[in-house]
């Protein structure tokens, strides 16, 4: 291996995830109560901003994690739209492993999540669904482990 590229995976495969997906939402706040009463995250860290806004959150999922905070038009934001802003179409997605894909399923379903692909399992092995959530970023999950082929 190129020593180069070593350094850039720095053995990480044995540690915690380097991969942390970030989102904004206009109502973070909101967002993060819903990510955790339906999809089943955890509050690591919310960091409060000015006018009930959210600077920065992490919520942990297993041993994933995700960043988020509020819309804003700062060095960072003004070069992301939210799915509201596109028609609903985004450039990239979140997938999840869970241990019980058709409990979690019926939790997003009861919670308003919007289905996008109804839960079924797949070709290439597992089960799963895709939903939006609340402010329309679309997210997957399922039990296919990919670190487990």
């Amino acid at each position: 291996m190129e020593p180069k590229r070593k350094l850039l995976m720095n053995d990480q495969k044995t540690n915690r995830p380097v991969v942390i997906p970030s989102l904004r939402y206009q109502d973070a706040p909101k967002a993060i109560e819903w990510l955790c009463d339906t999809f089943g995250f955890e509050k690591n860290l919310v960091v409060p901003g000015e006018g009930g806004r959210i600077a920065h959150a992490q919520l942990t999922f297993g041993n994933g994690m995700i960043m988020l905070g509020s819309v804003d038009a700062g060095e960072y934001g003004r070069h992301l739209k939210q799915p509201a802003e596109t028609g609903g179409a985004v450039t990239q997605s979140i997938y999840i492993i869970v241990p019980d894909t058709d409990a979690h399923y019926s939790r997003a379903r009861a919670a308003g999540a919007t289905i996008v692909i109804d839960i079924k399992d797949e070709d290439y092995g597992g089960r799963g669904y895709t939903c939006r959530d609340l402010e329309g970023h679309i997210w997957s999950f399922g039990s296919y482990n990919p670190w487990n082929d």
